[in-house]
């Protein structure tokens, strides 16, 4: 099992030294959340709050998850960084790309990829990109980063976006590893055309029964026999116990932070790192012993 450590919308001079505190106890990898803006007039709704109230998001400091992921791999060695997820209908794949190769081939292969569409029309609204039609938008698009970022040239003639063949430079040396965020039944069905999937927690059993839709899917696309990483919020990480009941499940990473991400967040820095340097020594550790 693998563990990582979350933190989000936080005070942004907390981010370095965390990072180095989480490579430092053992983590394999940070999370990094994106949001580009809020609107101050919005009937939109969460869909990850139980009244699907987006409030707590309002003044919440977002550092862009490139140039955060740039400034933490600067600072540590073995870390790895996955996105938690780039909303990436609301961008331009092949400047997305760019970036995604450039932030791999700096961070020596330390980034992950993860990607969803964006719950918010705002988003849509404000960039000059289509609402309609996010989905088809981001099966392409996911197309088009990882045949850019492979290296040498490559074209792109689809519905939605028609690229010459063109190449980027310069790229990594390992593929860029891409993870699909979300919990509705298309999300499932991409995530196991990729790498892998983020869960964004909830109930147990829901859990559980995501996982098995995953292993169904797979199989159905004939991918069961390709590495998979499945990313999981669950109360089961807190515990030696559980993190054996979830590695049983399928799940590859666990996702851990030590505050509500929907409160404002008050806890001095300190306190973090008091708190991810505990869960190490008794989890962490006990997991590699167990």
């Amino acid at each position: 099992m693998r563990f990582s450590y979350a933190e989000a919308m936080c005070d942004p001079s907390h981010y370095l030294p965390l990072a180095r505190a989480v490579e430092e106890a053992g983590y394999t990898s940070f999370t990094i959340a994106d949001s580009i803006c809020y609107p101050e007039v919005s009937d939109s709704t969460y869909p990850y709050t139980p009244d699907g109230n987006r409030e707590f998001l309002d003044g919440k400091p977002f550092i862009d998850p490139f140039v955060l992921m740039a400034a933490m791999a600067a600072v540590t060695t073995t870390l790895r960084f996955t996105t938690f997820v780039v909303k990436l209908p609301i961008r331009n794949p092949v400047l997305v790309a760019k970036q995604a190769a450039s932030l791999a081939v700096m961070s020596n292969n330390r980034f992950v990829f993860g990607v969803g569409t964006s719950p918010w029309p705002e988003d849509f609204l404000v960039t000059g990109t289509d609402w309609t039609t996010r989905g088809a938008r981001l099966n392409e698009m996911i197309d088009i980063v990882r045949g850019l970022t492979k290296g040498g040239y490559f074209q792109h003639h689809g519905k939605h976006y028609d690229i010459p063949s063109i190449k980027i430079c310069p790229t990594p040396t390992a593929p860029l590893t891409i993870l699909i965020g979300g919990h509705a039944e298309a999300a499932l069905r991409r995530a196991a055309r990729n790498d892998g999937w983020m869960h964004a927690g909830g109930d147990q059993t829901k859990l559980e029964a995501y996982v098995r839709r995953l292993h169904e899917l797979r199989r159905e696309y004939g991918r069961d026999h390709l590495p998979f990483e499945i990313h999981a919020i669950s109360f089961d990480g807190f515990t030696v116990d559980g993190v054996k009941r979830l590695a049983d499940l399928g799940v590859t990473d666990v996702i851990v932070g030590f505050r509500n991400m929907y409160e404002t967040d008050t806890t001095p820095l300190q306190k973090k790192i008091d708190a991810l340097r505990l869960y190490a020594d008794h989890v962490i550790a006990g997991s590699a012993t167990a």
